[in-house]
């Protein structure tokens, strides 16, 4: 037998006691506005109406559910992304309210054991409001579910976590040598610097006897007092014309040293992640003994995306095993935010 509930504004009156049992005591729909009244936003009528479990009047007049579903379009911003995801979470078995509490969070599960944004796939991704809800659940001990409808409304959930990256590589102490840099890398010509730079912290890549690296790492070895760094150039070796060289080169070298440094400090393998789609790709231990764990691609504190940057990302890294870090600089701090694909 199907509940009767009265439209009333923005919202759905249901007075009938076994009516409010088997909405609130049962499913966890709506809340209490006196103690005989139970009151339904229009996310849930919508879906009651649409399940052919309510039927609603306004006055003596029924409520189609193209009526219904219009009203709700008029009185709330994005609501057919939000319906869409509360429909899905409800199918799939999960106990979710409205969450009125944050302009931010759209869900939250009745036992609290999670929250959940939901954005369209057009939306912008603000990461600075992602980080800033990350750390408002994670203080509530609770997890951030992302879910991402697109146009065809399907809908796409990732998890989003601030985590506290950390290897277990031994730092060395390395003797002094000297590096030339030219037009994309730099060369190491000391055969036996070469070889303990690559064997004890895989800095590099072989060049035959000799080793060739990268911008990012010469300034950290020379940032190190392990390298001093030159030119072909004789007139131009002085380390501020040296670091203009770099930048004219790699425009954003200082961002993504920043961040190097910091993945060294936290004892990390550090290597290029380009044929991944990121700036690095990460080791927690020796890349003989085990594949990089984490892709990790630097941006700015007030970066602002798309969602299909995201999409695209996650599933490369998934598909090679890997998880998708943004480390967002925020100085003196990074902000290492986690995507994964989430199945609810």
């Amino acid at each position: 037998m199907q509940i009767a509930g009265e439209l009333k504004k923005d919202h759905i009156i249901i007075e009938k006691p076994k009516d409010i049992g088997r909405l609130y005591d049962k499913s966890h729909f709506g809340k209490f506005i006196d103690k005989n009244k139970l009151k339904l936003d229009l996310i849930e009528g919508v879906f009651l109406f649409e399940e052919g479990k309510i039927k609603i009047k306004k006055g003596s007049n029924k409520i189609d559910f193209e009526t219904l579903f219009s009203l709700a379009l008029k009185k709330f911003q994005h609501f057919e992304i939000k319906y869409l995801v509360f429909k899905d979470l409800k199918k799939r078995g999960h106990s979710i309210n409205i969450y009125e509490k944050d302009k931010v969070i759209t869900f939250n599960q009745v036992k609290n054991q999670f929250y959940v944004i939901a954005f369209s796939e057009r939306d912008k991704l603000d990461l600075n409001k992602i980080k800033k809800t990350i750390m408002k659940v994670k203080k509530d001990g609770k997890a951030l579910w992302i879910a991402i409808v697109d146009e065809e409304g399907d809908i796409t959930y990732y998890d989003a976590s601030i985590i506290d990256i950390k290897g277990n590589i031994k730092n060395y102490k390395f003797p002094k040598g000297k590096c030339v840099l030219i037009e994309n890398r730099g060369i190491i010509f000391d055969t036996k610097l070469s070889k303990i730079l690559f064997e004890k912290e895989f800095f590099g890549k072989p060049f035959g006897k000799w080793l060739q690296i990268s911008f990012v790492e010469a300034l950290y070895l020379y940032k190190n007092n392990i390298l001093d760094i030159s030119t072909l150039k004789e007139n131009e070796n002085s380390i501020d014309k040296i670091k203009n060289f770099i930048y004219n080169k790699q425009p954003d070298i200082n961002q993504r040293l920043y961040v190097y440094e910091d993945l060294k400090k936290r004892r990390l393998i550090v290597k290029t992640g380009f044929k991944f789609g990121s700036h690095f790709r990460a080791y927690t231990k020796c890349p003989d003994e085990t594949h990089a764990e984490y892709l990790i691609h630097v941006v700015s504190n007030n970066f602002k995306g798309i969602w299909e940057e995201i999409s695209r990302a996650v599933r490369l890294a998934h598909s090679v095993n890997k998880e998708i870090l943004l480390a967002q600089i925020s100085k003196p701090k990074i902000n290492y935010i986690k995507f994964g694909r989430l199945r609810p």
